[in-house]
């Protein structure tokens, strides 16, 4: 059950610790330390996505030969899909979002910013329950694998959150409360997959692979092009590199 706990709380700390930037930088995170995390985010949870949600996902359906690998596709495809979809009926946020005007918008900001931060997150949140819950045989580094790329994922994002607030007019210990707390729809996710892990135990591989295509949405929809915005840099394509290469290994070496 400890082990369990700090599987949910990693990510949350790691979204806390992206939004404590409002007291570390006057205006924004310098370009290439950003970049350098947002690329080896999306190393780790690639490799995650990999190793951690798709071959155990095949592997639990061995039995069916050839086809063993249908029901993750499906997964992934309907993770991708719902990411998709939330995407289209919430405001998204990135880096570059330009924050309203006036201090009668503030409210309204922080509401949007809540609501579009804690429905991108419900999936992550999902992905951590799903390896967290135990009940499809994963890897022993599975949890620690998942928890640990979502959190990576979640510094830069808490300080996306946070830092436009900040400028927009909002003081730095109001925009640090609200990005921290955008974190904790995930673990609230992760608890309720834990909680029905036994009624959905016969379809954990589309689970697998639907945070698998969660996670993957994430990183290439939303990390990839903030890390490549600017012009061109080898910082994220390296820093994606060692990302994935030791989640690679945690998973591969440790498991």
């Amino acid at each position: 059950m400890d082990n369990t706990l700090q599987t949910l709380l990693i990510p949350v700390i790691g979204t806390t610790l992206g939004a404590a930037a409002v007291f570390l930088v006057r205006d924004k995170i310098p370009q290439r330390a950003e970049r350098g995390m947002l690329g080896f985010a999306s190393g780790v949870m690639v490799a995650a996505s990999i190793w951690s949600l798709l071959i155990p996902a095949i592997d639990i359906e061995a039995g069916l030969g050839k086809w063993a690998s249908l029901p993750a596709a499906v997964g992934l495809a309907l993770g991708m899909g719902f990411l998709l979809l939330i995407d289209t009926i919430t405001p998204h946020l990135h880096s570059g979002s330009k924050s309203p005007e006036g201090p009668a918008s503030h409210l309204s900001r922080v509401q949007m910013l809540a609501l579009a931060v804690a429905i991108h997150n419900l999936p992550e949140g999902m992905a951590v329950g799903i390896v967290a819950a135990d009940v499809a045989d994963l890897s022993a580094s599975a949890p620690l694998a998942v928890s640990l790329g979502v959190a990576i994922q979640n510094i830069p994002e808490g300080a996306i959150i946070s830092m436009p607030l900040l400028a927009s007019g909002l003081g730095r210990f109001k925009a640090f409360g609200v990005g921290a707390l955008s974190g904790l729809v995930e673990p609230v996710g992760a608890v309720l997959v834990i909680l029905l892990a036994g009624a959905v135990q016969g379809i954990m591989p589309y689970m697998l692979g639907f945070a698998a295509g969660a996670m993957l949405y994430v990183v290439f929809e939303d990390l990839v092009p903030q890390a490549s915005s600017g012009g061109h840099t080898n910082v994220p394509v390296v820093s994606f590199g060692i990302g994935f290469v030791l989640m690679m290994l945690m998973d591969t070496v440790l498991g």
